[in-house]
């Protein structure tokens, strides 16, 4: 894509109303534009980091059995009254999941999606009957919405969100439990392709709305709204709601070997057992004709939340540094002209060289300083930077140098396509 057809610009300056880092960075980078607080806007270079995510994440649900599918946004209160989850009382932050309703003209109410389990439930009721049904595990990308108390954090802590929500069905509890400790692993591999796998933790934490206890996975920043407390050989933490002698006794961990941290919660998977299956009555029979009730699980990652702990963590003083697969474009072309038509045409060249071998690549073709597309490269995060110029076509090379460490080097034009081809 060439940079000057592109609809956005940078800024210098963040909104002075916006104190979250993730969201000063990509507001003045051109990839988010804030509606409202709690709900946010992706531009061209928002949406493509966001689909890579979803590219990421649909990868692994798929590796692990995953169905995709896509739900309603509207909800028929019906079914979350079975589940005791619609009454007025349960309306509120400390369930975790604050309703929007909408009334119906002529009366009566419709949710608006904050999550799915009575949905999913309801519909596997018309497909499920027998053993030989299951297991079953479907997942959609959706947008979600709950009236959020505390929208301060930028695009990590929203009224409105795109999420991924997985649910498991099997027959048993063993069964069960040998696909989360698989959906457990697929996340992990999901944060580590995202590149903050290093400070990300398998965390033990309360269940909130859903269950008594969940696993959640934590990514170590300051900005983070969680206090944990991490094994650091082990890999694994506590989150300090249920940091109590009896928890850690259960999870064989001292208090004494653990370290404190603050923490950015990027996803988490609960065990839900029958009671979402029995409120809805979604039974099967097993091979005697027995009736039973089947295990569930629910599985979160807001992509929204992962892209802003992303920028909060990966970030330095310069601006966005996205990791590979997660960026918007692989390169950045950068010309440096100073009006030489050839250094123009061998910037054009490479750049349609590159789109001939499925390189990503954004071309900063726009008549600006050299300066300020050195500045807006920086701000823009891409993991790796071509300059073109006369200095460089006289040493008969591309300046090359890489986002996340600055390291340039000078790669002849004949390499330059097979070195990042390669990676």
């Amino acid at each position: 894509m060439k940079q000057s057809q592109l609809f956005t610009k940078t800024r210098r300056e963040a909104p002075k109303d916006e104190v979250a880092k993730n969201a000063q960075l990509l507001i003045r980078a051109g990839y988010i534009h804030k509606e409202m607080a709690g709900a946010y806007s992706y531009l061209p270079l928002g949406l493509r980091v966001l689909k890579n995510i979803e590219k990421i994440i649909r990868e692994e649900m798929n590796a692990i059995g995953g169905q995709e599918i896509f739900m309603t946004t509207l909800q028929d209160p019906a079914l979350w009254k079975k589940t005791d989850r619609w009454a007025e009382e349960n309306d509120n932050a400390q369930t975790g999941l604050p309703w929007f309703k909408t009334a119906l003209t002529g009366g009566g109410e419709l949710g608006i999606a904050n999550t799915h389990e009575e949905v999913i439930t309801n519909i596997l009721t018309k497909y499920v009957s027998s053993h030989r049904d299951l297991p079953i595990y479907a997942y959609q990308f959706q947008n979600k919405f709950r009236n959020e108390l505390r929208a301060k954090s930028g695009i990590m802590r929203c009224r409105e969100f795109l999420m991924k929500d997985l649910y498991s069905f099997n027959a048993d509890e063993a069964s069960f439990r040998e696909f989360y400790e698989k959906c457990a692993e697929a996340y992990l591999n999901i944060f580590a392709r995202a590149g903050i796998g290093e400070k990300t933790y398998r965390t033990f934490a309360s269940g909130g709305a859903f269950s008594k206890f969940s696993d959640e996975f934590q990514t170590v920043c300051e900005a983070g709204e969680d206090t944990i407390y991490i094994h650091l050989e082990k890999r694994v933490a506590v989150n300090k709601e249920v940091y109590t002698p009896d928890v850690l006794n259960s999870l064989k961990l001292e208090a004494g070997e653990l370290k404190e941290a603050r923490a950015i919660e990027v996803g988490n998977i609960f065990p839900l057992a029958t009671r979402y299956a029995k409120a809805l009555r979604l039974t099967f029979k097993d091979e005697s004709g027995k009736t039973h009730t089947p295990h569930m699980g629910s599985y979160g990652i807001g992509l929204g939340r992962l892209m802003g702990a992303i920028v909060e963590v990966l970030s330095d003083e310069k601006g966005i540094v996205w990791p590979r697969e997660v960026a918007p474009f692989y390169v950045h072309i950068i010309s440096i002209s100073g009006g030489n038509a050839d250094v123009e045409k061998e910037a054009r060249r490479l750049y349609e060289l590159l789109g001939e071998h499925n390189v990503d690549t954004l071309y900063d073709d726009r008549d600006v300083r050299a300066g300020e597309k050195f500045a807006d490269a920086d701000l823009i995060g891409i993991p790796t930077r071509l300059v073109v110029s006369e200095k460089t076509m006289q040493a008969g090379g591309v300046e090359v140098t890489l986002r996340g460490n600055g390291h340039t080097t000078l790669v002849p034009e004949s390499e330059v396509v097979e070195r990042l081809v390669r990676g």
